[in-house]
C-alpha cells in the first residue's frame, strides 16, 4: 500500500485540493489549532505559489504514484528564521494517518535536502502535544532544541545536525 510516492510542487489549479486538506480542525490541530477559513487557505496557498518559484525548494503534493491519489502535502524550505537551515514538514489526510508515510514523506524530504546541500542542518517545527511527529523526527536523529511560546503558539523545535 502507497509503496510509491511522487512529490510534485503545488501550481495555481491545485487551490481547491489544498482548501479541502486544511479546512479540516482535526488535520490542521498541530498547525494552527484549528482548520483555515477559506479566507485563510487561500493567503496561505498565495505565499505556497510564491516560495515554490525556487526551482528546488517549496510545497509539494503527496500522491500515491499508483492510484494518483491526493495524500497530503510536504515541504522543504529554507527556514524563514534562519535561511542556513533547510525547515521539513508534512500534513496527511487523516485516512492515511498511521500507515508509515510520515515515514517515507520524511526521508525523502531529508533525501531531497542532502541533495541541494548535504551541509545544511534541517529543521522540523511541531506541537509539543504532538507525540508522533516527535517520535518520526527523533528517529531521523532530530534533536529538540526549543520548547515554548513562539508567535503565541506552542510550538516545539528539533534540528537535525549536518554539519
Amino acid at each position: 500500500m502507497y509503496s510509491t510516492l511522487e512529490f510534485k510542487k503545488y501550481t495555481a489549479e491545485d487551490f481547491m485540493l489544498f482548501k479541502e486538506l486544511v479546512k479540516e480542525d482535526e488535520i490542521m490541530k498541530y498547525i494552527s489549532g484549528k482548520g483555515l477559513t477559506p479566507e485563510e487557505a487561500e493567503k496561505k496557498f498565495a505565499f505556497i505559489l510564491d516560495i515554490n518559484r525556487d526551482p528546488l525548494l517549496g510545497y509539494f503534493k503527496v500522491i500515491d504514484s499508483e492510484s494518483q491519489l491526493f495524500l497530503g502535502d510536504c515541504k522543504l524550505v529554507n527556514y524563514k528564521k534562519d535561511p542556513t537551515v533547510f525547515e521539513i514538514g508534512y500534513l496527511l489526510q487523516k485516512e492515511f494517518w498511521r500507515k508509515g508515510l510520515g515515514t517515507k514523506i520524511c526521508e525523502s524530504m531529508l533525501a531531497m535536502a542532502k541533495h541541494i546541500d548535504a551541509n545544511k542542518d534541517v529543521v522540523g517545527i511541531i506541537d509539543p502535544d504532538n507525540v508522533a511527529s516527535r517520535k518520526l523526527l527523533t528517529k531521523f536523529g532530530f534533536q529538540s532544541y526549543f520548547s515554548g511560546i513562539e508567535d503565541e503558539i506552542a510550538t516545539e523545535k528539533l534540528m537535525l545536525k549536518r554539519s
